[in-house]
């Protein structure tokens, strides 16, 4: 197809316009009117309109369809064309007349994209208005082809409107010799020797003049493949290269294309620039979320290097507790408890533990409830301050306090949670009931021996009384009384050991236990933290997405400006 290269360039060029229109689209680029965004719609200037004319039956739709290698024009012996009709690109096929001397006709047909041809009646038509709606067309033609038959190419009606035609116009004028298979090549050469001074004397020029065999032509491109040297004896190829270099490769064409080329590099240029602009400011962005994490983390630091006030506040409530439980312990080992528990079992130690753990986690949950508070407010004050700068820095709003509230209340039950757990495995840590333990066995083994020597002597006496024995009853019931009252002071002195040195034990682990709970107290804060920031995650993806999303514009942006650098060189 002849203009090919032409053609291909365009297209090239018109993807790449498209893609460049489509990158700023995507990065909010304003191009300010540099990319002539009408012209890429419609392909990049308009299609090639190229006039055809001669007297009837010259063989006028036997050129076009010879281009064009489409039976596009009707062909008969007779007269076929009876009116200027326009071929355009069109789907559906259609026809419409617009007068009755004027009709178009709408084809699917891919070179209608890039040529519009005019086909006329004979100048020697017997309707004279044929002309004058055929001049219409003229002004804006690129290609005015003049057929003449091999038979007759001096016919009087062609040349004379030939004559009525402008300087300007004529430069656009072709002379075809058509069924230039009829002849001998030294017969064409004396025709077309005639055509020139005949020329020269009408128009004072003469034009390009190309003797060709549309038949042949037809028949060469209708075969598969192309039948060449049918096409070469045509003549159709010279005349072909004429339409391209003169055309399709003319300096106005050529112009354009670099017009349009240069409008296409400045645009990638600016969308370039603003590419640019946003990487920076997206590096800019993550260095400022650097930024607010190290202060999160400075705000962590702080309210760790805290932690020893607050141990000492959880070591008070230790000794309370310690006073406390103390004083449980000791209506346990009441005397009348005691030697009650004799007979059912003594769980005095696995009590009193469960007693103060109990106690002593609900008091640490309690402070830990307090300096939770502490800290979500401190959380939820700085976030309202933070949303501001994140809105000036990098224009992103936050949003509203809802899930930051719920985020943080989840956070602080867990900090609760912890060191109440914590409070629990640390009073298991210190082992205080181990010795608790022993002092109990000691005990209720030697109150058990007194119980029993009691309650033997006590049998014995009654025995000695049912048999009648003189004095032997008092005795024994004496040194039961005796026994039992060395059961009741021994239970009532290391009532006394036993609780002192529970207490005393106790008291002495208060700043071992404040240590145990440092670092899951340090660990669950962290964790409150961890969370605040976990808040920024939505602003951290944002950024994440938005460099993603560079990238694959970064690798758009160069192949269009390869592919335009390819477009550069070729023109």
């Amino acid at each position: 197809m002849f203009g090919e290269r032409y053609f291909a360039t365009r297209e090239r060029l018109s993807q790449v316009m498209q893609g460049i229109a489509g990158l700023a689209l995507e990065t909010a680029t304003d191009l300010g009117g540099s990319l002539p965004l009408e012209e890429i719609e419609n392909g990049l200037g308009p299609p090639f309109l190229f006039v055809v004319s001669g007297e009837v039956n010259a063989g006028k739709s036997t050129l076009f369809n010879g281009l064009f290698g489409h039976d596009l024009c009707p062909i008969n012996v007779l007269p076929e064309t009876d009116r200027v009709i326009r071929y355009q690109h069109g789907n559906p096929p259609r026809d419409v007349a617009i007068s009755p001397l004027h009709e178009e006709r709408h084809r699917p047909l891919e070179f209608l994209r890039d040529f519009i041809l005019i086909d006329t009646p004979g100048t020697n038509s017997a309707v004279r208005d044929h002309q004058q709606t055929t001049a219409r067309f003229l002004p804006a033609a690129d290609l005015i082809f003049f057929v003449f038959p091999v038979t007759n190419p001096w016919g009087a009606s062609t040349w004379d409107f030939i004559s009525e035609f402008a300087p300007e116009t004529l430069q656009q004028v072709v002379f075809i010799i058509q069924q230039a298979d009829l002849r001998e090549p030294a017969d064409l050469s004396v025709i077309l020797g005639h055509m020139a001074d005949l020329a020269m004397k009408r128009i004072g020029r003469v034009p390009p003049i190309f003797a060709v065999s549309g038949k042949l032509a037809c028949e060469a491109k209708r075969a598969t493949p192309v039948a060449t040297e049918l096409l070469e004896a045509s003549g159709y190829p010279e005349l072909e290269s004429f339409i391209t270099r003169n055309v399709c490769e003319s300096p106005r064409r050529q112009n354009a294309i670099e017009t349009w080329r240069g409008q296409a590099a400045a645009a990638l240029r600016v969308v370039e620039d603003h590419i640019e602009n946003q990487n920076h400011a997206l590096n800019c962005h993550g260095r400022f979320l650097d930024t607010v994490e190290r202060e999160i983390d400075d705000i962590r630091e702080r309210f760790v290097a805290r932690l020893p006030r607050h141990l000492a506040g959880v070591a008070e409530v230790f000794e309370t507790e310690a006073v406390w439980i103390s004083k449980r312990l000791r209506r346990r080992l009441g005397v009348i408890p005691s030697f009650f528990r004799l007979f059912v079992g003594d769980r005095t130690g696995p009590t009193i533990e469960a007693m103060f753990v109990e106690r002593l986690q609900t008091a640490v949950e309690a402070v830990a409830e307090k300096d939770g508070g502490e800290v979500v407010e401190f959380c939820r004050s700085h976030w309202n301050e933070l949303g501001g700068r994140v809105k000036d820095a990098m224009g992103v709003d936050l949003g509203g306090a809802e899930p930051l509230d719920a985020t943080l209340a989840a956070a602080k039950a867990r900090f609760v949670q912890r060191l109440g757990r914590a409070a629990r495995q640390g009073i298991g840590n210190l082992k205080v009931r181990n010795q608790l333990d022993k002092d109990l066995r000691r005990r209720n083994l030697a109150l058990k021996s007194f119980a029993f020597m009691t309650l033997l002597l006590t049998a014995a006496g009654a025995t000695c009384g049912a048999l009648g024995l003189p004095w032997l009853p008092l005795v024994f019931c004496g040194l039961a009384a005796l026994f039992l009252s060395g059961g009741v002071l021994t239970a009532w002195v290391t009532r006394r050991s036993i609780i002192a040195g529970f207490q005393k034990r106790l008291l002495d682990t208060c700043n071992g236990f404040a240590s145990t709970l440092h670092s899951d107290y340090e660990e669950a804060l962290r964790i409150v933290f961890r969370d605040y920031a976990s808040s920024l995650n939505a602003v951290r993806n944002h950024l994440v997405n938005e460099k993603q999303a560079i990238e694959p514009r970064l690798k758009r942006w160069q192949e269009l400006f390869l592919t335009l650098k390819a477009i550069e060189q070729d023109l």
